[in-house]
């Protein structure tokens, strides 16, 4: 236990650690019933995926995110996701939600469709930055699905642990501190989400047909599929969104200041790979910028710090005046064997997991360290349930499985608190679930998925389907009731009304638009 978690049960404030706010994005790619993706542009129905607050797309035209509020307790949120899913399957026509992170049916980079918003100068510059992202990475990239937890700590628990640590900063500067302690942690021992929930460990051949020099990378599962046997997340992999295109960024986790004097370093540094593509090129925007990074968003981090923005606010200046409101975690793959993708158990371990990486002590980073955790998030990707796999902590091999047992030992007490006011003691069953697949490797999603593929004799692409398929019926058979259904139709008329509204506004040329935009300040 924890110094901090010790004070806080001596003192008998260790239940403010409950209710901390949890949200949910949730990507995935609209195919058809054949399992090729989507060409169709988003369902009106849906909405405007510009102004709509909780159903939009992400970087491809067929790739739907759903999103949640921020709830005190994860059935809520896991239940308002669970609406968002029954609304959208009524109005998909004869298409599904694919199942699994990694894309299938892709005829290479021209079949992923580029995001549309519409005429307005923000609507523009988010279509433009995606296709800044077809020329830096490929299109097949943008196709990739996952979850994002978002995750706040209860506001009483702040003035507590400002106090018990003693701390002299003020209270806003000491709460943007503890998160990025938060944050390192979580980079150090994040690699347990890869291995516990990693659900990528195969992928379409197809994925690769606008890279073919990357498919002899991997074992050939079938003629259409491609994997690593003790894969978790390829999805996490350097084919994923850990892309080798961002080698040379050194994005500082250490304070609030450095993380955005880092970031936004590499938003005004050019790159001449970068400056071959062209900004404009006769008359047509490829990319924002020639930059590092376009925007703050490309940098494809498995944990962010966030605060929310106002209208065409950057997320840096956002951070800078008003300091960090919560997490954002990245690093969850699409669970096939669950219709939302997430359940309750996962989620709890999360959280639990998230509180643990803010109540233990974290020393700030260096280059080695940072190269280290890198290193162990992609061998865990990899090979994460290779037998004996080693990881490096504090310049020793540890094996993956003594060190997931610590971590899971250093969440008990957590898990308890949590658990004081819940009958079903979710917490605590999570760990008791982690605990079983560290030691059985075979009970992980990766694993799973593995081994259907290989009892039914079916490639990627059909399992991806199967699954696909199944969900399909499991939200059909169980539509929304009356008012719940008018509530998300008034929600998409209301969002196509402020599109309309907001492309009717006199706006300056868009050249001028994105020089004003970056060149905000925090004074």
């Amino acid at each position: 236990m924890t110094k901090l978690i010790t004070q806080l049960c001596t003192s008998g404030q260790q239940l403010l650690l409950c209710g901390g706010l949890k949200g949910l994005e949730k990507e995935s790619l609209r195919i058809t019933k054949h399992g090729e993706i989507a060409q169709t542009t988003h369902p009106l129905a849906l909405g405007s995926a510009l102004t709509h607050p909780t159903i939009t797309t992400d970087y491809s035209e067929a790739l739907i995110e759903l999103i949640t509020p921020p709830y005190p307790h994860i059935h809520d949120t896991l239940a308002d996701l669970h609406h968002h899913h029954q609304f959208v399957y009524q109005h998909l026509d004869a298409e599904l939600l694919l199942a699994v992170s990694m894309p299938c049916g892709i005829e290479g980079d021209e079949s992923v469709r580029i995001a549309d918003y519409g005429n307005s100068n923000i609507g523009r510059m988010k279509h433009v930055y995606r296709h800044g992202l077809w020329h830096r990475y490929g299109r097949t990239m943008q196709a990739i699905a996952g979850i994002h937890f978002n995750y706040s700590v209860p506001d009483a628990l702040w003035p507590v642990l400002h106090q018990l640590t003693k701390c002299t900063d003020s209270l806003d500067d000491f709460i943007s501190s503890r998160y990025f302690a938060l944050i390192r942690n979580f980079q150090r021992i994040g690699w347990i989400v890869l291995y516990l929930f990693g659900a990528s460990p195969a992928l379409c051949k197809q994925f690769f047909n606008s890279r073919p020099e990357l498919i002899d990378q991997f074992e050939r599962f079938d003629e259409h599929t491609l994997y690593h046997p003790y894969a978790t997340s390829l999805r996490m992999s350097d084919i994923g969104y850990k892309s080798q295109n961002q080698a040379k960024l050194n994005i500082n986790y250490n304070s609030l200041g450095a993380y955005v004097d880092s970031l936004t370093e590499a938003i005004s540094t050019p790159y001449a790979e970068y400056e071959k593509i062209g900004i404009v090129v006769d008359g047509t925007y490829k990319q924002l910028n020639s930059h590092l990074l376009q925007i703050e968003n490309e940098f494809y981090s498995t944990i962010r710090p966030k605060q929310i923005t106002h209208s065409c606010e950057k997320p840096t200046v956002a951070l800078k005046r008003r300091g960090v409101r919560y997490v954002e975690m990245r690093s969850l793959d699409l669970d096939p064997f669950l219709p939302l993708g997430i359940d309750e158990t996962k989620a709890c371990f999360i959280e639990a997991l998230l509180l643990t990486c803010l109540l233990t002590d974290s020393p700030l980073f260096t280059e080695h360290d940072e190269r280290i955790n890198n290193t162990n998030q992609l061998l865990v990707a990899n090979e994460g349930r290779k037998p004996g796999v080693l990881l490096q902590k504090n310049n020793h091999s540890i094996s993956l499985t003594d060190w997931a047992q610590e971590i899971i030992a250093s969440m008990t007490p957590i898990c308890q608190i949590l658990d004081t006011q819940e009958a079903q003691q979710p917490y605590q069953h999570a760990l008791q679930i982690a605990q079983q697949c560290v030691t059985h490797p075979e009970l992980t999603p990766s694993a799973r998925l593995i081994k259907e593929m290989q009892m039914e004799a079916m490639c990627f692409g059909s399992f991806a389907l199967k699954h696909s398929l199944a969900n399909a019926d499991y939200f059909s058979s169980r539509p929304l009731d009356a008012a719940k259904n008018q509530y998300y139709h008034d929600l998409a008329q209301q969002s196509h009304q402020q599109q309309s509204a907001l492309e009717a506004q006199s706006e300056p040329p868009f050249d001028q638009f994105l020089t004003a935009y970056f060149s905000q300040t925090c004074s």
